[in-house]
């Protein structure tokens, strides 16, 4: 089914990407090379943080957002983990709180001082142990303060207390393969995941139960990701049989079929799905071969080289007389901030 048919013309034209001067990007990083799906990247309206390769554990950096240029090497740490940090996610309702899910089995809990690290921070606040593998996604809870997810290599989601280090729930058993990637709903009641076995399942938390689940959402074998959009429909990016790359929309109501379903080519990256509710716009990231089609295309901008782990930062970082959206681009060395301009009619 194309997009055509199940998705009006949108109220936004000819979106376009701005990048910033060289002396407003973050320089000389050394980016983590961990091959692992996964964010590298975190921003929030004060700081920027980045995983960094870091010798005899893991580490990240979390920068000012005016410190731009050539960072130290020097530069100190966030580095309390034993081993390779995977992920890390900005806690929405405090700007100087942020997690981190490693390669040591760990969630830890960091509290950043105010105008940001003037020495290494060995020790969180709050470490959360309860995977048996590595934890390769974080995610904080849009609403409710101090409950983080966390899911790991053994196919587990686990929902903690911050403020008391405790399990809320744990999500054994409905996920047979490894998790690829986890989306809250707007209003935090459920969250949709993407998984290894080619499923979407949509999971009430509180229950413990899947309340809804499309199987062989794409049929390749590459990864595949979701998210939920502010209507509850569910955005997903995958690959087919023949290995091309797609876009689907889907009802949660009804995951039988698509809403809508579009092919894009046969480009072996990933695409990685990013959602503005406030303008209703899914950004999707990636290598492309050739231009979606023009009937829901409403803005193209070329990255350059490879696109790897872009992040954005909520809106209220952002300046409103120009409505855009900022990307936060990593490169093999350095962060780059890219401006999203989103012109009204």
């Amino acid at each position: 089914m194309s997009f055509r048919k199940v998705v009006r013309q949108s109220k936004f034209r000819h979106v376009f990407g701005q990048p910033v001067k060289t002396d407003q990007c973050y320089d000389d990083i050394r980016v983590s090379r961990v091959t692992w799906d996964s964010t590298f990247c975190a921003v929030n309206p004060s700081f920027v943080a980045i995983i960094v390769e870091a010798s005899g554990g893991g580490a990240f950096l979390v920068l000012p957002l005016h410190k731009t240029g050539r960072i130290d090497k020097s530069y100190p740490t966030v580095c309390g983990h034993t081993g390779p940090v995977l992920d890390i996610d900005w806690c929405p309702h405090n700007d100087y709180v942020i997690a981190s899910g490693s390669e040591d089995c760990t969630v830890m809990v960091w509290q950043i001082p105010e105008n940001g690290a003037s020495q290494p921070l060995p020790e969180p606040v709050v470490v959360l142990e309860g995977h048996s593998k590595r934890v390769g996604i974080v995610t904080w809870h849009p609403t409710a303060r101090n409950v983080l997810l966390s899911a790991g290599c053994d196919n587990v989601v686990l929902i903690w207390n911050v403020g008391t280090a405790e399990e809320l729930y744990r999500l054994d058993g409905l996920h047979p393969d490894l998790i690829y990637s986890v989306s809250w709903s707007r209003d935090g009641s459920r969250f949709c995941t993407a998984c290894k076995d080619k499923s979407v399942r949509v999971i009430d938390p509180r229950r413990g139960t899947v309340v809804a689940e499309k199987e062989r959402a794409h049929e390749g074998a590459r990864p595949m990701r979701a998210i939920f959009l502010a209507d509850g429909k569910i955005f997903t990016t995958g690959f087919s049989r023949m290995s091309e790359r797609q876009l689907a929309l889907w009802d949660t109501e009804n995951l039988e079929e698509p809403m809508g379903l579009q092919e894009l080519d046969s480009s072996n990256g990933a695409l990685l799905p990013f959602y503005d509710p406030d303008t209703n716009v899914v950004y999707v990231c990636g290598k492309v071969q050739s231009p979606p089609p023009p009937d829901r295309q409403v803005g193209t901008w070329d990255m350059g080289d490879e696109v790897r782990d872009p992040q954005t930062p909520p809106k209220t970082f952002c300046d409103p007389l120009c409505c855009p959206v900022r990307f936060y681009k990593l490169h093999e060395r350095k962060c780059e901030p890219i401006i999203m301009t989103v012109p009204r009619k």
